[in-house]
């Protein structure tokens, strides 16, 4: 049994404390949705329409698979601010390939979707790595090159519906069993990347990472692999996240994905997931993700400005934030108080 992993360590102690709080945090969340929808469907009942709710499912969809990427990376105490960019050169890789081979089949567009993802948030990974810049400044700059490469091969041109095949088309709008293959797709990202954290070893490297570098060190896991995984899982779900952006909208310019920056983080923060890591899920990520994507059709439905969802969206990451440091210190206290009584 490594370091991290003691039972009566301090470490274990501060994130089964952070946990518990974080879990809470994941029920305010539920509450809520529960309270936005209530409000909004007594105001306009069409609000529950079955339209209504695919579009908040499909929107939902998207920027859930950014979430639980972006979890996975905050989750080991980076960011990656990269994922709008990346979506956006998935997506018009992608489009391109459909337009000039039509017999490209679904599968085959996700998986290179996917790789084109995968590869962006893998060097994201390596100059965090072996360029010791801290991943905001990386993403950062990654955001604004990935987008002008974008810009530069797009040249201006668009690519329509009318130039995409049908059948990928059909894809971003057909269901299974009333459910639409782009949230069952959000679903399945969802649950293995859950699993996976909460039940393997790596998963719970990454946690080890995000709550102490040094001590994951120490206890023998190679962080700097970790951290290249972790921003390759990022990209790679962003990367994802492009096709299927591009099969729900079926139009594709150099611009797509602009601003979703902010939603993905505000997501993840929103939904319990710590921005000093090491602690939160990718349940409340997703979470966050669909009670940002309510809250965006529910100012639709009562017809305020737009303008208030950014606001609303900047205030959620301030308290989240403000949560976060709040818990921290009274398990700081907690644990200083534990250790005085010890001695």
């Amino acid at each position: 049994m490594t370091a991290v992993d003691l039972p009566g360590s301090n470490l274990t102690t501060r994130r089964s404390s952070l946990d518990l709080v974080l879990r809470a945090r994941e029920l305010g969340i539920v509450l809520a949705l529960a309270a936005l929808v209530a409000v909004t469907t007594i105001s306009n009942p069409r609000f529950l329409s079955g339209q209504s709710i695919r579009d908040i499912l499909l929107g939902t969809a998207i920027l859930a698979v950014l979430a639980v990427g972006q979890a996975v990376v905050v989750i080991t105490r980076n960011i990656d601010l990269s994922v709008g960019s990346v979506l956006g050169l998935s997506a018009f890789t992608v489009g391109t390939l459909l337009r000039d081979h039509p017999g490209l089949p679904v599968i085959g567009a996700l998986l290179i979707g996917a790789a084109v993802g995968g590869v962006c948030g893998a060097v994201n990974g390596i100059l965090v790595r072996y360029g010791n810049v801290p991943a905001l400044v990386v993403t950062l700059g990654t955001l604004y090159v990935v987008r002008g490469i974008t810009y530069f091969w797009a040249g201006g041109q668009q690519i329509n519906a009318d130039e995409l095949p049908g059948g990928f088309l059909d894809f971003g709008n057909a269901t299974l069993l009333g459910i639409p293959y782009l949230v069952l797709i959000a679903l399945l990202v969802l649950v293995i990347t859950g699993v996976v954290l909460r039940s393997y070893r790596v998963g719970r490297e990454h946690y080890a990472m995000g709550s102490s570098p040094q001590a994951a060190r120490l206890a023998g896991i190679s962080v700097g692999r970790r951290t290249i995984g972790a921003f390759g899982v990022s990209g790679a779900l962003a990367g994802l996240a492009g096709v299927l952006f591009a099969a729900r909208f079926g139009t594709i310019d150099a611009a797509a994905g602009t601003g979703y920056e902010l939603n993905v983080v505000a997501a993840v923060v929103v939904g319990g997931v710590a921005v000093f890591g090491g602690s939160g899920s990718v349940w409340g990520a997703a979470l966050g993700a669909l009670l940002l994507t309510t809250i965006g059709s529910s100012l639709a439905v009562l017809e305020i400005n737009q303008f208030w969802q950014q606001a609303i969206v900047g205030g959620l990451i301030l308290l989240a934030i403000g949560a976060d440091r709040l818990v921290a210190a009274r398990v700081a206290a907690t644990l200083k108080k534990r250790g005085s009584h010890v001695h």
